[in-house]
């Protein structure tokens, strides 16, 4: 068996490194605990993984933080700023980041047009630049197991929105596994795996690894 010879990565339908950017937004203490969709270590699990995914594959990063320098939050939870270090973080006033000039300007310079996007709240601050992206033809992948809102009523409102104005939904270990795609492409093969392994995913995907497939 073979593989057929790979697809474009700039012009592939599917998420590759080379055609997607990953947009993170307000993962910070208030937002993260007050959280009522889903459990909290659930998420910040999901999150981290979805962003050491983001480095492992060398997605462009945009990393959005609200009123951190009004003095009015906080900045990112530890656990992501220890994974996302070495990236800036665009600190802004506006609920919608799609309105801050700088947020804006980082992601048209990743020179992507799909937008992996992952925000806390589901209903303000990732339905919003969702919106504004989609309208400006972008294509917006949100990791619907990554995000979350004040109610579960609220985030899923705000996923349908999403999604009716042309958003797709993505899970954390469809991203893992759409991003590496070939288990061929050896130089990933072992960040992918301790991506299944620090996320709690492991038990399918080790047998078949263990067995080539």
């Amino acid at each position: 068996m073979a593989s057929e010879p790979i697809r474009d990565p700039k012009s592939d339908h599917l998420l590759t490194p080379q055609n997607a950017a990953f947009i993170i937004i307000d993962y910070q203490p208030v937002q993260v605990n007050s959280i009522a969709s889903m459990d909290r270590q659930l998420l910040v699990n999901n999150i981290v993984g979805a962003s050491k995914a983001a480095v492992a594959y060398g997605l462009p990063i945009v990393h959005s933080t609200v009123n951190v320098k009004t003095g009015l939050n906080k900045p990112p939870i530890p656990q992501l700023r220890k994974v996302l270090d070495k990236f800036p973080t665009y600190d802004r006033t506006t609920i919608n980041s799609w309105e801050d000039v700088a947020f804006r300007q980082a992601v048209e310079a990743t020179g992507r047009r799909k937008l992996i996007m992952t925000a806390l709240w589901t209903e303000a601050c990732l339905t919003f630049p969702a919106l504004d992206a989609l309208r400006e033809g972008y294509e917006v992948y949100v990791v619907a197991d990554a995000v979350g809102g004040t109610s579960l009523v609220a985030h899923e409102a705000a996923l349908r929105r999403i999604e009716q104005a042309g958003g797709k939904l993505i899970s954390v270990p469809q991203l893992f596994c759409e991003l590496q795609r070939d288990w061929n492409r050896q130089q990933t093969v072992p960040a992918f795996m301790n991506l299944f392994i620090e996320t709690g995913g492991t038990a399918g995907i080790q047998f078949s690894y263990d067995r080539g497939e």
